[in-house]
């Protein structure tokens, strides 16, 4: 009895470790490289959503789940913004973001569209979107986020809770060098509830005190 009561536990703590996967990166030169950085831009997420074929079909065949990715991508986009929008407003972080309705108007004035936007390098978004550097990132999902059926990030306990998961990686590269400045890796699991915004807000509280822009953090 023991023994089993022992195996329980350890098998609970490497669910919940791995429903936690949670990885940061900054660059050692991150200070030299982002000392004069005002302004950055947040492009729309690459998202991915792993959806059953029975899903695929319900929501309009492969087509239909392309069109639901780049809405689920600008979703991340505005909420990661929101998200910084509400630490600026808390004189938290040092650098202001910009618009992303001015970001996307920028990117399709210049021909940039969500499918090709991985084709252009931070340096050449950077001059586009005159900005100091550029947040980028992408988002997998079992389920869409922004809907009536929008999913909210929670820590798995035991082996109960959510059944579908979530990943988000976020990068921040250097305007001027291109160089990735920090990254941040994310992995939950999810349960029912919220919508895009409670998602990204719960995701950015794992990484505030280890953000490169905080105030406390440069200090």
């Amino acid at each position: 009895m023991k023994y089993l009561l022992t195996t329980v536990f350890v098998l609970s703590a490497l669910t919940i470790s791995l429903a936690q996967t949670r990885e940061i990166y900054t660059n050692p030169n991150f200070n030299t490289l982002a000392k004069e950085h005002k302004l950055l831009a947040i492009l729309p997420f690459k998202t991915t959503l792993q959806l059953r074929p029975k899903e695929v079909e319900k929501n309009g065949g492969p087509a239909g789940v392309a069109a639901l990715e780049k809405r689920e991508g600008l979703g991340v986009q505005s909420a990661v913004h929101s998200y910084f929008l509400k630490r600026k407003e808390s004189n938290d972080i040092i650098v202001d973001f910009q618009d992303p309705a001015r970001t996307n108007a920028l990117l399709e004035r210049n021909a940039v569209t969500y499918e090709t936007l991985a084709g252009f390098t931070p340096e050449e978004l950077a001059k586009m979107l005159n900005v100091d550097g550029i947040v980028s990132g992408t988002f997998e999902s079992s389920q869409p986020m922004s809907d009536g059926a929008a999913v909210a990030m929670t820590v798995l306990v035991g082996f109960g809770g959510a059944t579908n998961t979530g990943k988000t990686t976020i990068n921040i590269n250097d305007g001027k060098t291109g160089d990735l400045l920090w990254k941040y890796d994310k992995s939950l699991s999810r349960g029912f509830g919220s919508d895009t915004g409670s998602i990204i807000t719960t995701i950015m509280r794992k990484a505030s005190r280890q953000f490169p822009y905080d105030r406390d953090f440069r200090n």
